[in-house]
């Protein structure tokens, strides 16, 4: 008797931090996998994944149409069941104080990479009648984000651009998921310039957990996610507060030195 063929999944963002976890999710639930990143510590997720799981890596940058046309064509063709859009980049203090390159980087990876990824795949998926994507937004798409003003816009953007493609999907047989986390214990905060903020020395959640939760709400097609009764209620207030208020209420926690702060 043939064997059954293992579902596949694509994660991005997965060398460390939360796209690392919901690889792990994927996983240990039967998927084998193809995991991307831009760096080369990609490899060693990849070993530390292969528990049953037959894992590919590979390194690619996905803020460039070339990097995410070599992902797609490393598929050679394979179904993808899931895909787990997670790549993403932080950026901290002013706006006006960033180097344009970087937030030129950033708006790629978390948007444009983003999205041209999700369409190349989405229209396999389409023409299938079904699968699973799953977008990390970020509870920050709610907020404006004084001091992280890029960042918190392209999370916006993913935020709304997921609301509105699940309901353009809805009787595909493809469904689309939004995790938005709060503030995580990753590698971002440093790799962000934020580690001298009141939110880069704040205790986080765990990314394990972030990423169970935002899997299980894949998994049963959930539309959206926010991880956290703290962050709920961050979200709730940013809903009901002017936007001025919310903006000045993000600066006490991102201004640069604000860790210093009593």
């Amino acid at each position: 008797m043939a064997m059954e063929a293992r579902p596949f999944a694509v994660v991005t963002g997965a060398s460390t931090g939360i796209g690392y976890e919901l690889a792990r999710c994927c996983a240990n639930d039967g998927y084998d996998l193809l995991i991307v990143a831009d760096e080369p510590e990609i490899n060693a997720a990849a070993a530390q994944l292969q528990n049953g799981a037959r894992v590919e890596a590979m390194e690619a940058d996905l803020s460039t149409q070339e990097g995410v046309d070599k992902l797609y064509q490393a598929l050679q063709g394979r179904q993808v069941d899931a895909l787990l859009a997670n790549a993403g980049r932080g950026l901290g203090k002013g706006f006006l104080d960033q180097n344009w390159d970087d937030v030129y980087r950033l708006i790629n990876t978390n948007v444009t990479g983003t999205l041209y990824l999700i369409h190349r795949v989405g229209n396999d998926m389409r023409r299938r009648g079904e699968g699973k994507i799953l977008i990390t937004g970020s509870i920050a798409g709610f907020m404006p984000g004084s001091f992280q003003a890029a960042y918190n816009a392209s999370k916006a953007f993913l935020d709304s651009f997921s609301e509105a493609l699940r309901n353009e999907l809805k009787d595909t047989g493809i469904t689309v998921t939004c995790l938005m986390p709060g503030a995580t214990e990753t590698e971002f905060f440093e790799r962000a310039d934020l580690m001298d903020t009141k939110i880069g020395q704040e205790e986080k959640a765990d990314p394990a957990e972030v990423a169970r939760t935002g899997y299980e709400a894949m998994k049963t097609g959930d539309d959206a996610v926010i991880t956290g009764w703290k962050n709920k209620l961050q979200v709730a207030m940013a809903k009901v507060l002017p936007a001025t208020a919310v903006a000045e209420k993000h600066r006490q926690q991102t201004e640069p030195g604000s860790g210093r702060k009593h």
